[in-house]
C-alpha cells in the first residue's frame, strides 16, 4: 500500500516530517555534472548504477547528461527502471531461476537488454529463456578481477565461456564484466591503486586472448565511485558503471586522496532528516531514526553541523547522539541532518525522496518528490 509522503512541494525544510530521506538538490545536481564532464573528456561510455537511487527520475536525469543506460542488480529492479522510461538496462549481475530468466527475456521486448554470466549452465538457461521469448539477449561475461564474489577466472577461462555464448543462439556475446568491489573503499591511493591495478592486467590480458579467439568486447565494463578515475585512464575500460557518486554516502568520504584528505570529489547530497524525540540529559539527545531508517554495515550516520556530536547506540526507531564533546544543547523537536553511512541500502528502507532547493540558503524548501520506485525490489 502506498504511503503517503513526508512533505509536499514549497514546504519550508523545517516543517518535513521526519525521519524522511532528504536530496540535496544543488549538490546533487553538481554531481551529476561532474561525472558527465568527467567521461566526457576521458573518452569513456557512462553506464550509471541504479541500486544506488533505486529511481528511474534520477537515472533519466543521468541519461540526458549522457549516460548511455544503467546497472542494474536484479531483474524486478531492472523492470522498475523500464517501467520508469529507461531504454537500455544491464544487469551487471548473475540471474538464475527460470522464472527470473522468462522476466528478463520478456523485458527485452521493452528495451535493450544486456546480462552477466559466469557460467556454462547459466548461458544454456538464458539462451533457452531468451528463444522462448523470441529475443536476443546481450551477455557479459562476469571475469573475477580480485573481488572473490561471483565471475569465472580471466584469461582461458573467460575466452572458453564467452565462446559458449556466442554459439548460444538467442544470445550475443558484447564483452566483459570486470569490477572491482573490494577495491572502492580501501583507504590508500596506494591501495586502490594496487588492487585496480591488478584488475586492468588482468581485464587487459583476457581482452587480448578474446580478441586472438575471435570474440571482441564491445563492451568492457567495471569500476565504482572509489576507483572509477583509474579504470578510465586503463585504456581497457569503456563503460563505468559508479552509482553512490550522486549522493556520497559518508563512509566513501572516509577514502583518502593522494594527499591523505578525505575523498571530496563529490559533495554530500544525501541525508535522513531526524528529530530530536528526546533530550534527558545535557549530554545526551535522542533522535527519531534509528536501524529502520538507516543501515549500519558501513559505521555510524555522521551529524551535520553539530561539531563534536556523536551518532550511537541505534534500535528500531531511535538513535543516539552523544553531545559530550559538543556545544550544541538542543531542544525538544529541534531537527537534524544526519549523512548516511551507506546510501545504497539505506535507500531502500525508504519510500520517498523529497528534493530539497537551496539547502545552503537560510529558507531551503521542497522542491521535489519523488518515489523510491525500485524499493524492495531485490528478486
Amino acid at each position: 500500500m502506498p504511503k503517503l509522503p513526508p512533505a509536499t512541494p514549497g514546504m519550508p525544510l523545517a516543517d518535513v516530517d521526519t525521519p524522511a530521506l532528504l536530496i540535496d538538490l544543488d549538490a546533487f545536481e553538481r554531481n551529476l555534472a561532474k561525472m558527465a564532464d568527467f567521461v566526457s573528456k576521458a573518452g569513456v561510455r557512462l553506464r550509471p548504477h541504479a541500486k544506488t537511487h533505486k529511481s528511474p527520475v534520477i537515472g533519466l536525469k543521468q541519461m540526458q547528461l549522457g549516460a548511455v543506460g544503467l546497472c542494474c542488480q536484479k531483474v524486478s529492479e531492472a523492470e522498475a527502471m523500464v517501467e520508469g522510461g529507461i531504454p537500455d538496462v544491464y544487469v551487471s549481475n548473475e540471474v538464475v531461476g527460470a522464472r527470473k530468466l522468462d522476466r528478463l527475456a520478456a523485458l527485452a521486448h521493452q528495451a535493450r537488454v544486456m546480462v552477466a554470466v559466469d557460467n556454462e549452465a547459466a548461458v544454456e538457461a538464458l539462451g533457452t529463456a531468451a528463444r522462448k521469448a523470441g529475443v536476443t539477449l546481450r551477455v557479459l561475461v562476469e571475469i573475477d578481477v580480485g573481488a572473490n564474489r561471483c565471475g569465472v577466472p580471466p584469461g582461458a577461462p573467460a575466452v572458453a565461456l564467452a565462446t559458449r555464448v556466442a554459439r548460444e543462439k538467442g544470445l550475443t556475446f558484447a564483452g566483459l564484466q570486470s569490477y572491482q568491489g573490494r577495491a572502492q573503499h580501501l583507504r590508500t591511493v596506494a591501495e586502490r591503486r594496487d588492487a585496480i591495478g591488478k584488475a586492468i592486467q588482468w581485464t587487459a590480458d583476457t581482452v587480448g586472448a578474446l580478441g586472438k579467439a575471435g570474440l571482441d568486447c564491445e563492451v568492457v565494463g567495471g569500476a565504482g565511485t572509489g576507483t572509477f578515475e583509474m579504470e578510465a585512464a586503463s585504456g581497457v575500460y569503456n563503460e563505468l558503471q559508479a552509482g553512490s557518486y550522486v549522493f556520497m554516502d559518508a563512509d566513501y568520504a572516509r577514502n583518502q586522496k593522494a594527499d591523505g584528505s578525505r575523498f571530496d570529489t563529490f559533495e554530500h547530497a544525501l541525508f535522513v532528516y531526524a528529530t530530536i524525540m528526546s533530550a534527558p540529559v545535557p549530554e545526551r539527545a535522542v533522535v527519531d531514526a534509528g536501524l529502520k531508517a538507516f543501515t549500519f554495515e558501513s559505521g555510524m550516520p555522521e551529524v551535520v553541523g553539530w561539531a563534536g556530536a556523536l551518532y550511537e547506540r541505534p534500535s528500531d526507531e531511535h538513535g543516539g547522539l552523544n553531545l559530550v564533546a559538543c556545544n550544541e544543547r538542543p531542544r525538544l523537536g529541534d531537527k537534524i541532518l544526519l549523512v548516511p553511512p551507506h546510501c545504497d541500502p539505506t535507500v531502500n528502507l525508504h519510500d520517498w525522496y523529497i528534493g530539497i532547493r537551496g539547502m545552503a540558503t537560510a529558507s531551503p524548501r521542497v522542491e521535489a518528490i519523488w518515489p523510491v520506485a525500485a524499493r524492495g525490489a531485490v528478486f
